[in-house]
């Protein structure tokens, strides 16, 4: 008998349960002496032992559904040798559970923090076979990690469908795209919907170059500019503090734009104010051509006026 656990744990992404559809189909291709033992809501189910008997059957019909049929949680890997509230340690239990259920292998689908925690029970003894999963595609050991496709193409859809306004209005538009330490979706999203400008984590930008481009845009009569911009992008001004030192600048950046929304509320008056991490970009941008900063905030000013 082959008794393999299975859970997926972290974010949710595309083609999880495609994913898992195609370990079992294989598995069960090759030999009728298979059980599957689904953890529920990841890493959790292996702590205190909830799982569900799952055959083949359950794993029909589910290529195309979104999300994950186990069901997810996020257990941050620098707590897993915490004690959780009760007192019980965390990696004894899974060790336990896997021990108890007498699997032959663990099945794990995850990203960065749920890798390191499957390292950390190979390193208990167990077995472990783990998934790529994160559209970050920021995982060593393999080309593409399923997700990151899917990723890249919505938001290279909304890139694109941004062009059209862009260009009508003669505008700049910031798209934020997901990415806080590495630019994969946003340099391939970007390059594909045609974005002018590309901000990636990994590259610290330069806002005189970015200036540059506006500029040399509207001279030649393209009087709009798109700018991809992973979340993590920073400056080269940024980028030259410590850690502690930027932290304490967003935050000191954030309380400064809650007073500024609080003051405009409470006065009704229509104060022009950034909600985007970017604002360098923004200012600049908005000295040369009309610029876009938050729809939900256009339609806040109609509401009022």
């Amino acid at each position: 008998m082959l008794r393999i656990g299975m859970l997926t744990s972290g974010g949710d992404c595309q083609a999880l349960n495609a994913a898992m559809r195609g370990v079992v189909k294989g598995l069960c291709s090759k030999r009728d002496d298979v059980e599957i033992y689904g953890f529920k809501d990841g890493y959790k189910g292996l702590i205190y032992a909830d799982f569900s008997m799952l055959t083949s059957r359950d794993f029909s019909g589910i290529l195309t559904r979104g999300g994950t049929i186990l069901g997810t949680s996020r257990q941050p890997f620098k707590l897993m040798r915490v004690p959780d509230k009760d007192g019980l340690d965390k990696v004894e239990a899974m060790k336990h559970t896997y021990h108890k259920l007498n699997l032959n292998c663990l099945v794990i689908l995850g990203g960065n923090g749920t890798h390191k925690t499957a390292n950390l029970l190979r390193e208990e003894g167990l077995n472990v076979v783990t998934l790529p999963k994160t559209i970050d595609n920021d995982l060593w050991g393999t080309d593409m990690t399923f997700g990151f496709q899917s990723a890249v193409d919505i938001a290279t859809d909304t890139i694109d469908r941004i062009h059209t306004t862009a260009t009508s209005h003669s505008r700049v538009f910031i798209i934020e795209v997901m990415g806080h330490k590495v630019g994969h979706v946003t340099l391939h999203a970007g390059i594909a919907g045609g974005a002018d400008i590309i901000l990636l984590p990994e590259i610290p930008y330069d806002i005189k170059a970015i200036t540059k481009v506006i500029d040399g845009r509207t001279k030649a009569g393209k009087p709009f500019t798109i700018l991809a911009v992973a979340e993590g992008a920073i400056s080269k001004e940024d980028a030259k503090l410590k850690k502690k030192e930027y932290k304490e600048k967003l935050a000191k950046e954030n309380i400064l734009r809650l007073l500024m929304n609080w003051r405009s509320r409470s006065r009704k008056r229509r104060i022009k104010r950034c909600v985007s991490p970017f604002r360098d970009i923004l200012r600049e941008a908005d000295l040369r051509v009309h610029m876009t900063v938050c729809l939900q905030q256009e339609s806040e000013q109609k509401q009022q006026s």
